[in-house]
């Protein structure tokens, strides 16, 4: 349902004081979880690095402790991308001002199979008109 004329104004009024306001701007950005999954990211690739330094360095110096614990980090770090990645793409995550609406799984070409449950609704919206 549209907005009145009354209400766009108010909303566009509240929206541009907001907008002047860099506390409140910051502190939205803070509570924006895509802010938080993108920093996990962040976190785990550069934790990857220092596996990776790990790795190159227990090797050169003939450690082989020291490069198995590279090994290791670099694992788990890339465990924890995978896993903040998949959550940041779960279609519970909302954004203050976001949308609402649900990501729908998207097929084969997106990574994902569709569920059966979506395949479902997909071929009953599909069917031919006389059986509707």
């Amino acid at each position: 349902m549209p907005l009145s004329e009354h209400e766009q104004r108010l909303f566009e009024q509240i929206e541009r004081s907001l907008a002047e306001d860099p506390k409140f701007a910051s502190a939205v950005r803070a509570s924006d979880p895509r802010f938080h999954a993108r920093r996990r990211l962040l976190v785990a690739a550069g934790v990857v690095v220092v596996g990776l330094a790990l790795l190159v360095y227990g090797a050169v110096i003939k450690t082989p402790p020291l490069a198995v614990a590279g090994f290791v980090v670099m694992l788990a770090a890339l465990g924890y991308a995978v896993q903040s990645h998949r959550r940041s793409q779960s279609p519970d995550l909302h954004v203050v001002g976001g949308t609402t609406s649900r990501r729908r799984p998207r097929g084969r070409a997106g990574g994902r199979r569709p569920s059966l449950l979506d395949r479902m609704e997909d071929r009953w919206r599909q069917r031919p008109e006389g059986h509707r």
